[in-house]
């Protein structure tokens, strides 16, 4: 065994965003079972969010979220909290420019200070910075305290290359203008060919926000990285993967959730209560229930849920929908639903505000899923065989929506940035859930799930890509100590 003050030992801080911190802590896991020493970090907001939502952790001053992975297991995985710099009433979605302009301006000295103690009083000592790729500060972090720069992308390789090369589509008048063009961008290295309604929309804006400037001043920072790993698969994305090797050294090492099989341990990531939609689903007939579900962040507008709550009951089809208490971020009026819609699905229906995703779309009475596209969703349909129908609001979602649709096909459109109608809505879940078309999505969903399995098997690319990966790692360690 290595002697103690010789394990690699990694500092992980993931965005703030449940979308994030699920992917970073299967990497936590992952790593730890390959003999690195982890020191986790959340955000103070986001600790204080999970221990709320735990039952387990109620009432609990420090509640470390990774005590069953050291209990069980024996992993080396220790927790810390930083703050991002506002106190824990303020609300962050309703000032969410405000928050933003913290993230990219004063964050880092938070961050910095908290490393700067590590750095000083743990051991084994850190010898890597392993950070989300939206962060605009890990370049300087790392520099500062000799540490090996990992950047960990959660999305796919199509939206990272997309990002990383938004000069050019700056260059050539695709990005950042009033009257963007809008022919098709064919000069992505690694991308073939994509349309303006393709790209993820921060860089479909025709002028600069915060949010803009926070992915610029990252992805300028991410050309510092020594390594780059990102949450996708090689045989699904080959081209976009060996034009960014070409660049930096990038591993695809996903589905990072199933990757060496740790999936049974007990990990608290939800930011909200979840509720149990066991029993309901229980009495169901296989592959009869959608489930819908618009993920952590996004929001729609009460007229959407309206329309959507009506084309539900219209399909006829069973269904479990959670619908977070913010949905509808823009709306003072708490009831968004139709007058008397609860009481019209009787047991037809299950609203919830939030649950295990995993656990309902793993149960074999669940046949479809309305989505946002986030990509940890898309991911987990695969792995369960649960064609989707995408509904894309922001973000990475629009580009996950090409590659489920247009390249896998193992989902179809919801409304293609129409105006939502009920009729439409019944008749895409429908398409859905029964007749060829559900067929159809089924056997190629099939054939892209074995694809993840190849992917994650001990010979699989991920599991390789990891294993170089980690020696690579190592041997940088290596070269930095002499």
């Amino acid at each position: 065994m290595e002697d103690n003050q010789e394990k690699p030992h990694a500092i992980l801080m993931p965005c703030p965003l449940q979308g994030h911190i699920i992917p970073f802590v299967h990497l936590a896991i992952n790593l730890a079972s390959k003999g690195f020493t982890i020191t986790f970090i959340n955000t103070e907001f986001t600790h204080y969010r999970i221990t709320k939502a735990t039952t387990s952790a109620n009432n609990q001053e420090y509640y470390d979220i990774f005590t069953e992975a050291r209990t069980q297991f024996g992993f080396d995985i220790r927790y810390r909290i930083v703050s991002d710099g506002f106190p824990l009433v303020f609300d962050r979605a309703v000032n969410r420019e405000q928050f933003l302009k913290g993230m990219l301006y004063i964050f880092s000295a938070h961050v910095d200070d908290l490393v700067g103690k590590l750095e000083q009083n743990t051991k084994p000592k850190i010898t890597c910075l392993l950070a989300d790729t939206f962060y605009v500060w890990p370049s300087m972090v790392a520099k500062k305290y000799n540490l090996v720069n990992i950047s960990f992308w959660t999305e796919p390789a199509l939206d990272f290359s997309l990002y990383y090369h938004w000069d050019l589509l700056k260059i050539n008048g695709h990005f950042g203008y009033y009257d963007n063009r809008e022919d098709t961008r064919k000069y992505i290295p690694g991308v073939e060919a994509i349309e303006p309604k393709d790209l993820p929309s921060y860089l479909q804006d025709t002028q600069t926000t915060t949010m803009n400037k926070m992915i610029y001043k990252g992805y300028e920072n991410v050309k510092e990285a020594d390594f780059i790993i990102c949450n996708t698969i090689q045989e699904l994305e080959p081209k976009p993967i060996s034009a960014l090797n070409e660049k930096q050294p990038f591993y695809s090492i996903g589905p990072i959730f199933l990757l060496n099989g740790f999936t049974n341990i007990s990990i608290p990531t939800s930011l909200w209560s979840e509720s149990d939609c066991t029993q309901w689903l229980q009495p169901k007939p296989h592959g009869s229930v959608l489930y819908v579900s618009f993920g952590s962040v996004a929001h729609c507008s009460k007229k959407d849920i309206i329309e959507i709550a009506h084309g539900l009951l219209l399909s006829k089809v069973s269904f479990i929908w959670v619908l977070r208490n913010d949905i509808v971020s823009s709306d003072d009026d708490d009831d968004i639903l139709p007058v008397g819609f609860e009481d019209e699905i009787r047991d037809k229906g299950l609203i919830v505000p939030w649950c295990c995703q995993i656990s309902v779309i793993s149960n074999p009475t669940v046949g479809g899923f309305l989505t946002h596209c986030g990509w940890n969703s898309v991911l987990e349909s695969i792995w369960y065989s649960v064609p989707m129908l995408c509904y894309p609001i922001f973000t990475d979602q629009i580009t996950n929506r090409k590659l489920v649709v247009d390249d896998w096909k193992v989902g179809l459109n919801f409304c293609d940035k129409k105006e939502i109608r009920r009729d439409e809505v019944s008749e895409k879940i429908n398409r859905l859930m029964s007749g060829k078309s559900a067929t159809d999505l089924r056997n190629n969903i099939k054939q892209v799930k074995k694809t993840l399995q190849d992917a994650v098997s001990t010979i699989g690319s991920s599991e390789r890509n990891f294993n170089k990966f980690i020696g690579d790692v190592k041997a940088k360690i290596s070269e930095a100590a002499k």
